[in-house]
């Protein structure tokens, strides 16, 4: 494993009690490794844009209210873990196998589990070989997903529950997904269609964050990615939900966060957990750590 990813994720475990969430933002690494920038075309500012900056510490109370945070720390330019393992652009690879998915909508725009394109222009060089493909996936893909794996499994063991929030941040839209500098939503809640949530606990999120004034939108212009469609079952107590924050509301968008900004919505997302996390407590859970009256209703 190349030294700067070792390792190539970090999780935040929880300081005292236990709360039936986890915490993923598997696009705020910032590594990026000599093998990638040598093979560039492109400088490697333009792929900041990429990242998802500052979301790990945005929703960093996790820990320190029972909750677990996965964070990964290398570029969602080198592998994007919210992504079906092998999403590739064809145009960029060669010799991809018939397993690869090169057909995806995401995978020919240029963003799928490897990044060929942004704005239109080629990231690479030169084409890559699957082999590249493959050692990549092993060395930073893998490793998150069994993590979030891990974590997922380990929760849902204690409460018979467990509410997955997988966050991201995204510049100023409009609720149609057109760039906005009015009327731009600042939260956009997905559960792909009610297929990954209880529509209880996007409720729930929903009315909280309206209560502090924000504008909030479901499913649009994001309904979740892979990594919610994968992890949310909610027939089985798997809860998934994916927040997309507005980046204007802690950062100027593509500059450093303005610690003040970033100080008052962190506070408003360990509101958000906590909240969450009592809903969940109070009204889904079921297991040894869930409080004894609810277990023994249940």
């Amino acid at each position: 494993m190349p030294p700067e990813l070792s390792p190539p994720i970090e999780v935040l475990h929880p300081d005292s009690g236990a709360l039936p969430l986890v915490i993923s933002s598997p696009h705020s690494g910032r590594i990026y490794p000599p093998s990638l920038l040598g093979e560039l075309r492109v400088p490697v500012e333009r792929l900041r844009c990429l990242e998802d900056g500052a979301v790990d510490q945005l929703f960093g109370a996790a820990p320190g209210i029972g909750a677990p945070l996965l964070r990964a720390r290398f570029a969602r330019a080198y592998v994007d873990p919210n992504r079906e393992v092998f999403e590739l652009d064809a145009a960029l690879f060669d010799g991809l196998p018939e397993h690869v998915n090169a057909n995806s909508v995401r995978a020919r725009a240029g963003l799928g589990t490897i990044p060929s394109r942004i704005g239109g222009e080629g990231i690479y060089r030169w084409r890559l070989s699957f082999d590249e493909a493959e050692r990549r996936i092993r060395l930073a893909y893998w490793p998150y997903h069994r993590a979030l794996q891990g974590l997922i499994a380990r929760t849902h063991a204690a409460f018979g529950t467990v509410l997955l929030l997988d966050c991201h941040s995204m510049p100023s839209l409009a609720p149609d997904g057109a760039a906005a500098t009015e009327g731009a939503i600042d939260f956009a809640l997905g559960d792909r269609f009610g297929r990954a949530c209880s529509p209880l606990v996007v409720d729930r999120a929903e009315a909280m964050l309206r209560r502090h004034g924000f504008r909030v939108a479901r499913n649009r212009p994001y309904a979740g990615g892979y990594i919610t469609t994968c992890y949310g079952r909610p027939e089985a107590d798997v809860h998934a939900l994916q927040i997309e924050v507005r980046r204007g509301l802690f950062m100027e968008e593509g500059a450093r966060p303005p610690p003040l900004a970033m100080a008052r919505l962190q506070a408003v997302m360990r509101d958000l957990l906590l909240d969450l996390g009592r809903f969940v407590v109070e009204h889904l859970a079921s297991g040894p750590m869930a409080p004894a009256w609810l277990r023994t209703a249940s």
